[in-house]
């Protein structure tokens, strides 16, 4: 890979602002510094080390950051790689300058160890992000150079760097609407992570991708005609093939089978209004049937790292399943440089921070990923807690459902209604005793799907139920619920049931029934009114709790049964 020269950072730099002949000093002298500072290294491919600033520089460019992102982006290996002293480049490049690269090179210096890592570390590295979000933009630009040069290194550090790139760097990057660069670098560490699935998917689908990009040329000239006669002129239609480390990801949960993997190359039409986007979906739709539930809707309901799109898989030439992507150019952008193309900086010093100067759009995306790091510093203290919440809360796979005013919450992957109602609020959480989906009374452990409209139905007073633990999945829902539990401090001696249920005959006798077949003594059995359910509450001569969790595990299954609260009382 060549030098990139400083017009190409120039270029790419005008592309998106409004510069001065100051603006092209300024990043003239960071690129001369650094590469005076880097001329004698070299990297392990045997380039000149000052390709990889460069290359970081121009990368957060084509980003669209601002001007202190770029000469970050020039001098961030200075302090750490070549001993720079920091008083020389605040001297020369001022205090801002210096405050970014001294929160990349603290980033540095955090090695990821797989299941072994540091903690503490970990933490470090993610607070890092709540103070300057131009960090970790920088940081990445410096990860994606590192990982398309990775074939160099020795297979040790390959594997570690790519399993900390999967496993930290893309989920960040997608969390931030960074979708593309997620998705890239996911694929950069998928032959490093999983060696063996990586020859196996290219010997065995190469062929299969050669077979549907032909179709998909097929299928373009057939809508480029149909848009035509309908007035209607996209600013490009190209297709995309489903990448790697996706496409194993979906092959697992198919059985490994490629026919039932619909979008392995997709066709992507970019138009320019809204309105474009609907009417080019009801054109694809009068030619071709629609799959049941794979039509969304992600421009009415966007995703809350800002994703916006039309997606549909249709019946297609041949009966085929093929997906289509329609979306306007401000959506593709965003889709490729997510929160990066929103940050602007004021270079006014508050502090020792800086003040950000950003959208109303961009203030919204910050308060997804940061103001949630902010709450989980001080909700967890202890680095490891920190870390199983990190990775469970913003790693994992995310959901995206709706309360019934139409506002978007995001949660992980087969969240319950109890991990929604926490996330509403957490006197929401401790007196949640229903919720209903999609207007339909559902159990609350039922598993909710993006797009649910979900509902929480609350009892004043009410405090968590000890069987939450067994199904929730946020790591807040469970610290909650914990701290419930330790709050019991009475000896215990019975247990007691609280029943939450449908009004219907035959409700009660059928409870009592599973007691008495499992011979369980009763003590006493009483009934109250409640506005939405009546409630049973009965207290057994049961002394061990795990028998009276076996007794609980029966009673739920009782038809109408929707909540049960167990406890152990004198």
């Amino acid at each position: 890979m060549h030098t990139v020269s400083l017009e190409n950072i120039y270029k790419a730099y005008d592309t998106y602002h409004a510069h001065t002949p100051q603006d092209h000093e300024r990043i003239q002298r960071a690129y001369a510094f650094a590469q005076n500072v880097h001329h004698e290294q070299k990297r392990a491919s045997g380039e000149p080390y000052f390709v990889h600033v460069a290359q970081t520089a121009l990368q957060l460019a084509r980003w669209k950051l601002d001007i202190g992102s770029i000469i970050a982006g020039l001098l961030h290996d200075t302090i750490e790689d070549c001993n720079t002293p920091p008083q020389e480049i605040q001297k020369e490049f001022g205090e801002e300058i210096l405050f970014l690269i001294e929160g990349v090179t603290k980033l540095g210096t955090l090695q990821y160890q797989g299941k072994e890592r540091s903690a503490e570390s970990l933490r470090k590295m993610m607070l890092a992000v709540t103070h300057d979000l131009r960090v970790i933009f920088i940081k990445l630009a410096d990860r994606l150079h590192n990982m398309r040069t990775l074939s160099h290194v020795s297979p040790a550090k390959q594997r570690r760097i790519a399993l900390e790139t999967a496993e930290i760097y893309a989920p960040i990057a997608s969390r931030l609407g960074m979708q593309s660069l997620s998705g890239e670098l996911e694929d950069l560490a998928f032959p490093y992570t999983h060696p063996d699935q990586y020859t196996w998917i290219q010997n065995n689908l190469r062929e299969s991708y050669e077979k549907r990009t032909q179709y998909v040329l097929r299928v373009q000239k057939i809508i480029e005609e149909k848009l035509q006669q309908a007035h209607i002129h996209p600013l490009a239609i190209d297709s995309r093939a489903k990448r790697i480390s996706s496409l194993y990801k979906k092959l697992l949960r198919n059985d490994m089978d490629i026919e039932r993997i619909y979008d392995l190359v997709a066709l992507r039409i970019i138009v320019r209004t809204v309105e474009e986007c609907y009417l080019v979906l009801g054109i694809i739709h009068n030619i071709w049937k629609p799959l049941p539930g794979k039509v969304k809707d992600y421009i009415a309901l966007p995703k809350l790292n800002g994703y916006q799109s039309l997606h549909t898989t249709v019946f297609c030439v041949d009966d085929k399943p093929t997906e289509f992507q329609i979306r306007t150019q401000e959506m593709h952008e965003q889709s490729e440089y997510g929160a990066a193309a929103h940050w602007f900086y004021e270079t006014t010093k508050q502090s020792k921070n800086y003040k950000k100067k950003i959208s109303q759009k961009a203030e919204a995306e910050d308060s997804v990923i940061v103001k949630q790091l902010q709450e989980w510093q001080s909700q967890f203290p202890g680095s490891q807690e920190f870390t199983e919440a990190l990775k469970l809360d913003l790693f994992s796979d995310r959901i995206f459902v709706l309360t019934p005013k139409g506002e978007v919450i995001d949660l992980p992957a087969d969240a319950t209604p109890v991990d929604f109602a926490y996330r509403i609020h957490t006197q929401i959480g401790d007196s949640c005793i229903g919720a209903k989906v999609n207007a339909k009374i559902v159990q609350l452990d039922h598993k909710l799907q993006s797009g649910d409209i979900v509902e929480v139905l609350t009892q004043k007073n009410k405090k968590p139920s000890e069987s939450w633990i067994h199904f929730v999945k946020t790591k807040y829902a469970t610290r909650r619920i914990k701290d419930s539990m330790r709050k019991k401090t009475a000896l215990p001696k019975k247990t007691e049931y609280k029943i939450t249920c449908e009004s219907r005959i035959g409700m009660i006798k059928d409870i009592l029934a599973i007691l008495s077949r499992n011979r369980i003594p009763l003590i006493s059995v009483n009934t109250y009114e409640n506005e939405r359910f009546p409630i049973v509450k009965i207290i057994t001569d049961i002394h061990d709790r795990k028998k009276g969790e076996q007794i609980f595990l029966k009673l739920r299954k009782v038809d109408g049964v929707k909540e049960i609260n167990l406890r152990m009382v004198d």
